[in-house]
């Protein structure tokens, strides 16, 4: 991968913050676009922009192809049997929260369980909250290692056989971790239960096959994937989601409709309801183009290599404390003693560079980790070993101002 030629293809690179060269570290909130992308939405929008499914004019025509051609790169992208098993939705949240209404509390009852973790994003904590209380439902915690792993040992005590979801992030947007899904998987359905897996941090940064891993619902986003924001995947297997019902009704979803009773089109998009999100749809076509022509393999391997960097040049300041495990995906959260993390992005940010501060939409993990907020910095595609040394630079000037203060 030439990360020169890599990083020339996403323009808003290409500009200065506060004086200084902008160095962008918070890929794990949302992806810059590469200009491939970016073209694509302006192609859609000046030369076809029309609705799909319904007029047979040539610019509607075009716009479906589109649309359903997106469909099936992201069928190919994460290995899905069908285009029938890939639903369009606004994000990861609405994937999740798809799942609890339409599969949780028409299928769990009181004395079951739904088992998550606590490192888990508030997007699959809180739906899964709501479905626990209108069901009956238990919902259970596997713990957490003090590195912030799970242990499959653990997995196996807490998944039993009145578990009937389990519910899981793919990679830690806070520590990092790298998730055991494939085997968590396999315990889930020896005990009967269903398996959901967020794939919010993992779709944008490693190969996906979800037949490989056999889960049986995976959710993702396309902002994080360089693709436009209000666009999302969900995946389910086909047996499940024919037998769930639509969460959204109007237009789009619809075969027929009478005065007093409907029925729903096939899948997917019985899911669909209304207008479809036709250019975020072909925008996150657009960013998988790219994804491919970069190469999954090289994109995960190369984010590694920049967290193992980033983290060999962080033990060089005093006072900073690193989150999560050693073997991690491309992100550091950490604090600096005595300086709140909000602090600390300040004064980053007035060197232009840009991290996360706060609890990262991950409030029961930073009650696990004893801290009310901590910072982020997060890698992708485009970053460079000279973005870590700005930023580390960047950390130790935070240590020494607020050390001046003090």
């Amino acid at each position: 991968m030439d990360i020169n030629q890599v990083r020339k293809q996403f323009p808003i690179l290409d500009q200065e913050v506060n004086g200084h060269p902008l160095v962008y570290l918070d890929s794990a909130a949302t992806s810059q676009k590469p200009q491939s992308v970016i073209e694509a939405l302006d192609e859609y929008y000046r030369g076809y922009n029309s609705n799909v499914h319904r007029g047979v004019h040539t610019l509607g025509t075009r716009a479906t192809d589109g649309y359903e051609g997106a469909r099936e790169k992201v069928r190919r992208f994460i290995n899905a049997n069908s285009t029938e098993e890939v639903i369009f939705t606004r994000g990861t949240t609405t994937s999740i929260n798809t799942v609890a209404y339409s599969y949780g509390r028409n299928n769990l009852q009181e004395g079951d369980e739904i088992v998550i973790t606590p490192m888990e994003h508030h997007s699959n904590i809180i739906p899964w909250q709501q479905t626990a209380k209108a069901t009956g439902a238990t919902l259970k915690y596997i713990p957490l290692q003090e590195d912030g792993t799970i242990s499959l040992e653990d997995a196996k005590e807490t998944i039993t056989d009145k578990t009937k979801i389990v519910a899981m992030m793919h990679v830690s947007n806070v520590l990092g971790t790298i998730n055991p899904i494939k085997e968590i998987a396999s315990i889930a359905h020896d005990h009967g239960a269903i398996m959901l897996v967020d794939g919010a941090q993992s779709a944008p940064h490693m190969r996906i096959d979800v037949q490989d891993l056999n889960c049986d619902f995976f959710a993702f986003s396309g902002h994080k994937m360089g693709g436009p924001t209000g666009i999302g995947v969900l995946y389910g297997k086909k047996s499940l989601l024919k037998e769930m019902e639509p969460v959204e009704f109007g237009g789009e979803m619809i075969d027929f409709v009478g005065l007093y009773d409907s029925t729903w089109k096939e899948l997917p998009w019985k899911f669909e309801g209304g207008t479809p999100i036709i250019a975020g749809a072909i925008g996150i076509g657009a960013a998988i183009d790219f994804l491919e022509e970069v190469g999954l393999d090289e994109i995960e391997a190369h984010e590694k290599r920049l967290a193992q960097y980033a983290m060999d040049r962080l033990q060089t300041i005093e006072g900073v404390t690193i989150y999560g495990p050693e073997d991690r995906a491309g992100l550091i959260t950490f604090n600096l003693d005595d300086v709140h993390p909000h602090d600390v992005a300040t004064v980053l940010d007035a060197e232009g560079i840009a991290v996360r501060a706060g609890h990262h939409c991950a409030q029961p993990l930073m009650k696990w980790l004893n801290v009310s907020a901590t910072a982020r910095a997060s890698f992708y595609v485009y970053n460079t070993e000279e973005d870590i040394d700005a930023f580390v630079d960047g950390l130790q000037k935070t240590k020494e101002f607020f050390g001046d203060v003090f």
